[in-house]
């Protein structure tokens, strides 16, 4: 059984995961409206795989005999700079991601909870790729510089992107 403790922390990272979402979504928009179909579709992408996530969160708190709380989602950032400026702001988002992933973590080995351990190494390794997908895009963009054929041919690469949800569950 879950304490409240890390009942609630879980039940934030619903919320965080949902959050995620509605964020990857206005990136996506923000790229939609700057002619980057592809770019936006990374994104629309990304947003796929936060649902995902929260939903492996969600059934993972039923299955431990807890109760799932939603919350308000706040307003995410709509205007950005540039598309470079996109994948930093993404990148720092998917950094928060992580220490709120390690966060849980920590509650959980300090609680012994060892099925929450099992369940939180999945995200653990997934973020890990989270954040190399973005440092990678980053490098790129800041190589493109201010060519416009590099990045369109970098907009047809992200048009490809698809969400695939993994064939084995934690």
């Amino acid at each position: 059984m879950l304490s409240e403790r890390l009942l609630n922390s879980l039940n934030e990272q619903i919320n965080f995961e949902l959050e995620s979402e509605y964020i990857y979504l206005a990136m996506a928009a923000y790229c939609e409206n700057e002619d980057l179909q592809g770019f936006a579709n990374f994104f629309k992408v990304q947003a796929q795989e936060e649902r995902f996530h929260a939903t492996k969160f969600y059934d993972f708190i039923f299955q431990m005999g807890g109760r799932v709380t939603l919350k308000g989602i706040p307003a995410p950032q709509n205007d950005y700079k540039d598309i470079l400026s996109v994948f930093t702001e993404g990148l720092k988002h998917e950094q928060e991601v992580t220490r709120r992933i390690y966060a849980l973590s920590d509650i959980a080995m300090e609680e012994k909870e060892h099925a929450t351990i099992s369940f939180l190494k999945w995200f653990i390794d997934e973020q890990v790729e989270e954040e190399d997908t973005f440092n990678n895009l980053i490098k790129k963009l800041k190589r493109i510089d201010n060519s416009p054929a590099a990045l369109y041919m970098l907009d047809e690469e992200l048009a490809a992107r698809t969400f695939t949800p993994p064939a084995t569950e934690a």
